[in-house]
């Protein structure tokens, strides 16, 4: 698949999905260039703006399999990967495939499970498999975890762990709709022509296409350099004692490159990084100072880093790449 196809396939994406959801284009975007990158993606926001929706709405536009787990409390590890049962009539044990063998999973409100529970996510999250009783399940492609999550300080809720949140190629917020945006959402609440089911438009072979074919995208060394001393300036930074690990430099790599396919382009430019690094970066970064761990405290600090680290020239990129 070529990079134009990628851009004409997202297009059909977002075309189909503003059908249903107002305003959030660029959110969109986001999603499916973490989706082409094979990225799980962390929608956080406040209940009632739209998270679990949209996740539904974009896995609906796609011909794949879909799972939605709704994350509680009392839910079991088991509950999520399946178990190994007794067959009477076969006199034999059979494995029954849980909720997360599917193409598309939607784990909705996870911080409301338990730490063991979320832990059981590790895996498949990582190697796209998941192991139960000593047996290994490889899981089908494409495998992409959607997660909703509301704000850590409302009551019932577990925080989601480094390694874990390290595991999501980019956490995103929707935030509150406009004023006509509201308006927009209102008309639509009871109008028939959007409250009927919405098709899929593209299919799971063009999904998997696409994924093997953005990594294509030309990044010149200047511009590897430059995510390297992104990532270094966290790690050296005063306030930050958990800065981007290699895993995050790679995540920003792939991100960057399906995000120029997303936009029709097949080489890499430094505005592209600029634009993702708050997504694909800020969740990844734990402070000293635990009051610092605050809203919007990561993605002013990153755009601070930006704002040092010497960016380089984008006429040699451009014309490097010709």
């Amino acid at each position: 698949m070529k990079v134009q196809h990628i851009q004409e396939l997202s297009n059909k994406l977002k075309n189909n999905v503003s059908r249903i959801i107002v305003g959030k284009d660029e959110a969109v975007e986001l999603l499916l260039t973490a989706i082409i990158a094979s990225g799980h993606i962390l929608l956080e926001d406040v209940p009632g703006t739209g998270k679990t929706l949209l996740a539904k709405t974009l896995s609906a536009s796609m011909e794949c399999s879909f799972q939605r787990i709704q994350f509680t409390p009392d839910l079991l590890p088991s509950d999520l990967t399946g178990i190994n049962f007794y067959n009477q009539k076969e006199g034999d044990f059979k494995f029954r495939p849980g909720p997360l063998f599917a193409n598309m999973v939607l784990a909705d409100e996870i911080n409301r499970a338990t730490p063991r529970t979320q832990a059981s996510l590790l895996e498949c999250m990582e190697e796209r498999q998941i192991s139960v009783d000593g047996e290994t399940h490889i899981l089908g492609r494409p495998f992409i975890v959607l997660a909703t999550q509301n704000p850590i300080d409302n009551q019932g809720t577990f925080p989601l762990p480094e390694a874990q949140m390290d595991r999501f190629m980019l956490k995103m917020k929707l935030g509150y709709p406009s004023m006509n945006e509201g308006i927009e959402i209102l008309k639509r609440t009871t109008s028939l022509e959007v409250s009927q089911k919405i098709m899929a438009v593209v299919s799971q072979e063009d999904i998997v296409e696409a994924q093997a074919s953005y990594l294509s995208v030309q990044i010149q060394d200047d511009l590897l350099r430059y995510i390297i001393q992104i990532a270094e300036a966290t790690r050296n930074h005063t306030d930050v004692s958990l800065g981007v690990s290699p895993r995050g430099t790679q995540a920003l790599l792939r991100a960057v490159q399906a995000f120029a396919a997303v936009r029709g382009r097949d080489y890499v430019l430094p505005d592209d990084i600029k634009h993702m690094v708050p997504s694909v970066l800020s969740h990844r970064l734990l402070f000293r100072n635990r009051l610092q761990q605050q809203e919007g405290r990561a993605e002013q600090l990153l755009q601070e880093i930006l704002h040092h680290v010497p960016v380089p020239s984008e006429d040699q990129i451009e014309s490097s790449v010709k």
